[in-house]
């Protein structure tokens, strides 16, 4: 078969399986869309998969070192850079500056949904469609990172599942006891949703597209959705959520509408923490539930947690009352990573950093002030009309934190912190730390890997870094956050 008559979109298209059986045809949707005159989905997914093998390869290598040569931080850090230089830089040299695709202008909604191991996701894809006013315009971009047992590459050895960390009692000094046990396999959300009768269409529709991953190729959260978000095919919006969510009815048309209502629109992107929920109910609010009214994201503070080095940690502040004076939503100065709806154009503007491995934090003060400094408007939504799983340590889910010290031979959060602690100097560089993470500094200390292509990643022309912290009331130099009037009382439309 020609290229063109492959099948386009997972779950699906075993995107192995062409690599192997259909070699040539797969290098010809590579070179077409690496050339960026003829881009597809498929071809987006191969790239993507070509780096994920390389990377699955190189980490077996480095993995394998017997001590005294046991492979270090910056091995498996120098690792990753060169193969995403190789894999990933081509895809993005590409397209910089303009969209893969032209963008629809039909009210369709993307929704790029990044899962690790998570039991939740299939019940999130079926409260999605089923509460949407038009399923039909749904599409999905799923990132799902699973352990899938013993023996999930061909001629290897796999992995035995692992829980997280579970609270199993209480010690002498009443204070939690934790375990880590073995575990079956995960659930595939995917599938579960894709075999429900009333679900199945929508995946022979071609409207879920899938990436899957093992476990032990998590680079963590920002790297996920790095990976999600170039599933996305020319939909008119980007909404970018968590894999635990439950939704309202015709969640899709009041998030549209509420986006529409932004002054700044169509430069206006709707962000918030969710409220969230606890026993799940299939994706859906609950009969007796309401939708509530939004939350504002207006505070911010410089953490004190080692792991974080004092990385900007964004948080609510003073919400909306529900009442009807309140007939526009109001500015924030922030993005919440978990849930945010935007027009598809912030991806030409605001493209995925698929240099940010292992960090869990400071992917949302980025999103902020880069989206910010090339003229977006960020706005808290009247009304919460999705709720999110919140998950507390104590609840023993697994964390990708310890796939990676699994990996490499060092159980614990241990060996991922060292390496977030390194890739947070990003972060740090482009906020403005001057103390620590100035080009000089970081050349200075053998760090500079950590500023690959960094300026593609950076802020706009339409704002300045300096409005923008002084916009949000943020002090880098004497690390601390200050009272955002503006935002709290609701007064910039």
């Amino acid at each position: 078969a020609h290229p063109d008559n492959l099948p386009p979109l997972p779950p699906f298209l075993n995107l192995q399986s062409i690599l192997t059986h259909h070699a040539a045809h797969a290098e010809q949707l590579v070179r077409d869309t690496l050339s960026g005159s003829r881009p597809t989905v498929t071809g987006i997914a191969l790239v993507l998969q070509n780096f994920l093998s390389a990377l699955h390869e190189s980490n077996r290598a480095l993995a394998a070192r017997p001590p005294p040569h046991r492979a270090q931080r910056d091995d498996v850090h120098t690792a990753f850079v060169s193969l995403a230089r190789q894999h990933l830089q081509p895809l993005e040299d590409a397209y910089r500056g303009k969209s893969i695709f032209p963008i629809r202008d039909d009210d369709s909604i993307f929704i790029s949904l990044a899962s690790f191991r998570d039991h939740l996701l299939g019940d999130t894809l079926k409260g999605a469609f089923d509460q949407a006013k038009r399923p039909d315009r749904l599409f999905v971009g799923a990132v799902v990172q699973n352990c899938f047992g013993l023996h999930p590459y061909p001629g290897e050895d796999g992995v035995q599942c692992r829980t997280g960390a579970q609270v199993v009692g209480k010690d002498e000094h009443g204070h939690d006891t934790t375990k880590v046990s073995d575990a079956p396999p995960d659930r595939n959300g995917i599938d579960e949703f894709c075999s429900s009768p009333a679900h199945r269409r929508f995946c022979d529709s071609g409207q879920i597209r899938v990436l899957y991953l093992h476990e032990n190729e998590s680079l963590g959260p920002a790297m996920a959705r790095y990976y999600a978000s170039k599933l996305w095919g020319g939909e008119t919006h980007f909404v970018q959520v968590d894999s635990h969510l439950e939704f309202y009815t015709h969640w899709d048309e009041l998030y549209v509408s509420e986006l529409q209502s932004a002054k700044s629109f169509p430069k206006a992107i709707l962000s918030s923490y969710p409220p969230g929920f606890g026993k799940p109910n299939d994706g859906k609010f609950p009969s007796d539930h309401s939708p509530t009214p939004g939350a504002r994201l207006c505070t911010c503070e410089f953490s004190t947690s080692d792991v974080e080095a004092q990385i900007i940690r964004i948080n609510t502040g003073i919400g909306y009352k529900g009442t009807d004076d309140e007939d526009h939503p109001t500015q924030i100065p922030f993005i919440a990573a978990g849930f945010f709806f935007a027009p598809a154009e912030f991806l030409i503007d605001v493209p995925f950093d698929p240099y940010m491995p292992w960090c869990f934090m400071g992917e949302e003060i980025m999103l902020s002030m880069r989206a910010w400094t090339h003229g977006w408007d960020v706005y808290a939504p009247r009304w919460n009309w999705i709720m999110h799983q919140y998950r507390p340590g104590r609840m023993g889910l697994p964390k990708f934190w310890g796939s990676v010290g699994r990996l490499f031979g060092r159980p614990g959060p241990g060996f991922s912190n060292q390496l977030q602690l390194k890739l947070i100097k990003r972060v740090k560089y482009l906020v403005g730390y001057e103390d620590c993470c100035t080009r000089e500094r970081l050349v200075e200390e053998g760090s500079e890997e950590v500023l690959e292509e960094v300026d593609h990643y950076a802020f706009g022309e339409v704002r300045t870094r300096e409005q923008y912290l002084e916009w949000a009331n943020i002090d880098v130099k004497n690390k601390r956050c200050q009272r955002i009037d503006w935002c709290n009382r609701g007064e910039l439309e």
